[in-house]
């Protein structure tokens, strides 16, 4: 039997989805083979919560914990943490410095593809298609006709470290970018400024399986609001269709675009990357590596679609983060 730490929650706006993930995870998990435990890492608290909701503190040294004078140490670290510090490099950072082996990528590709700036521009030379972006850090000088003379309108501001989820706004006139500016800096001092590409919206799932790269059927992303934002992917303010209503032509270049961006920043475990066809050709916005892990979240709706239960996924991330110690 092995001890499996779930930890979910985390330091960002995004903590009540990672602790549905979580809660997701550890109910589904095979009890003949695993024995999962709960673990909330918050800024406050780094707590083991049983059943009965009482709380454990973790000894930070080793990531253990102590129950009745019995010390329980963990043979693995099932990653539910949307945001940071789980999806930015400083989770992993810490695991590997202890070696316990976890779920997500490794430290550098969790930092790298975070930053929506450097994870683009360490994939352009690739030859991976991207909107036109305009960056700016806190503190900066805004100047609106640049910005619009780079990007044009409609435009997107999204903070730039910050989930897939806060921070973003669409911006219609050159007088409203102040305000998205504003909102993007409440969650993060860089923020990009993308172009509006119009066209297809797909979300691409891309794990480790069974030791191969795998990219999962596709899906599409029809959003009843203005862009795929909170409400939309939360809130069952969009559509999601499963598999994607592509031709066979747009589906092998994205199946083959999403499998060449997770192999050149050599990813391993799960990952969701969000593209839009422009001019045929799909264009990448950003690559998640913690996704929603609910039944009702993308990547699980993919892994269903290609006979692969939730369980079996489970499984089979904690079976990767084994063997890579091996």
């Amino acid at each position: 039997m092995k001890n499996i730490a779930i930890i979910m929650g985390g330091y960002s706006s995004e903590y009540k989805i990672s602790l549905t993930s979580g809660n997701v995870v550890y109910e589904t998990l095979d009890r003949s083979k695993y024995t999962p435990y709960r673990i909330h890492i918050f800024k406050n608290k780094w707590v083991y919560v049983n059943d009965e909701a009482d709380e454990f503190p973790i000894d930070k040294n080793d990531f253990s914990i102590n129950i009745d004078s019995f010390k329980i140490t963990f043979d693995c670290v099932f990653n539910a943490i949307h945001g940071s510090p789980g999806e930015d490099g400083f989770m992993q950072s810490y695991l590997e410095l202890l070696e316990i082996p976890h779920t997500s990528c490794n430290m550098y590709q969790a930092a790298i593809t975070f930053n929506k700036r450097d994870c683009l521009s360490v994939l352009k030379p690739y030859g991976i298609k991207t909107a036109e972006s305009y960056f700016l850090n806190l503190g900066d000088t805004i100047n609106e006709t640049d910005i619009v003379a780079k990007v044009g309108l409609p435009c997107f501001v999204k903070a730039n470290k910050a989930g897939s989820s806060f921070g973003v706004s669409k911006v219609h006139k050159q007088e409203d970018l102040q305000n998205a500016i504003k909102v993007a800096f409440k969650e993060d001092d860089e923020i990009i400024i993308e172009s509006f590409l119009d066209g297809i919206e797909v979300s691409v799932g891309v794990i480790t399986y069974k030791g191969k790269t795998k990219v999962l059927p596709i899906t599409e992303i029809v959003s009843e609001n203005d862009f795929f934002d909170y409400e939309a992917k939360y809130e069952g303010k969009s559509q999601e269709i499963t598999p994607a209503r592509l031709t066979k032509e747009q589906e092998n270049k994205v199946n083959k675009e999403a499998k060449k961006v997770y192999e050149v920043l050599k990813m391993k475990g799960f990952s969701r990357s969000e593209f839009i066809f422009k001019d045929g050709d799909p264009h990448l916005l950003e690559m998640n590596t913690v996704p929603g892990l609910t039944k009702a979240s993308i990547l699980p709706q993919q892994a269903a679609v290609a006979g692969i239960s939730l369980a079996d996924l489970f499984d089979n991330a904690i079976e990767e983060a084994l063997r890579s110690l091996t």
